[in-house]
């Protein structure tokens, strides 16, 4: 099988670093793989900002295919990355050879993140945010991501950072339908489930042409099993 090229991207609280297992193993098939952190997250906190919004994220991967000179990517959001991929597939379908949903979040009908949660749900977000006066919120315990083993556990507490809210509250335009007609696998973790992305796997699960996965594995499977993820994705480029 030939090289493919694989930008990996990350959900809230994480950065390019949660990948880290998951791209030495491409790598080591002979893959291209590229995993940006986005901007005020990871090693990019000091530029946190009320000003960051779906677009800046949008932005940060748009960038990243553009100056490495990339086509024919294997695009892959993790989580809230869901929601980025899809924001780059709407603007550059030509770039992008498959799309991978991993227990990811889809802007469906326009809402942001914030207006897709229950009224319960955005208060408690908005509530923790406050601490940081409105612009992040606090990163959560690593078993918010159904992580039980202590070392994982340890490596993402270390590693999480606060969520810049104002990305949380800005939509997410879409001038063509989620995927914009490209080839899709969606990836959903049932052990635990994950609340957030319960509407989006329904949307996956009945969007016709969408390949549709289930593992029994928590939210964050990149870190807890980066070797079923590498196959996964690894499988995904000697099928296309």
């Amino acid at each position: 099988m030939s090289q493919a090229t694989y930008v990996l991207v990350h959900g809230a609280f994480h950065g390019g670093w949660c990948w880290r297992p998951v791209a030495a193993g491409l790598r080591k098939r002979g893959h291209e793989v590229f995993t940006p952190t986005q901007t005020g997250l990871g090693e990019r906190r000091h530029l946190m900002s009320s000003l960051i919004t779906m677009e800046t994220f949008v932005q940060d991967i748009l960038a990243t295919i553009e100056m490495e000179e990339l086509s024919e990517v294997i695009l892959v959001g993790h989580s809230f990355g869901g929601r980025v991929i899809a924001g780059v597939a709407d603007r550059i379908p030509e770039k992008i050879r498959h799309l991978v949903f991993i227990d990811g979040g889809l802007p469906l009908d326009g809402l942001s993140r914030l207006e897709t949660m229950s009224p319960d749900q955005r208060d408690e977000r908005i509530a923790r945010a406050r601490v940081t006066g409105g612009i992040s919120v606090p990163a959560p315990s690593a078993s918010t991501f159904g992580v039980s083993d202590a070392d994982c556990a340890a490596w993402l507490d270390g590693h999480l950072t606060p969520q810049p809210l104002s990305a949380e509250a800005s939509r997410l335009v879409l001038s063509n339908p989620v995927g914009n007609s490209l080839p899709v696998t969606y990836v959903r973790c049932t052990a635990p489930s994950f609340p957030g992305v319960d509407s989006s796997a329904r949307y996956a699960q009945g969007r016709d042409g969408w390949k549709y996965i289930e593992v029994e594995a928590g939210h964050n499977v990149i870190v807890t099993d980066p070797q079923w993820t590498i196959e996964l994705l690894h499988g995904v480029a000697s099928v296309d």
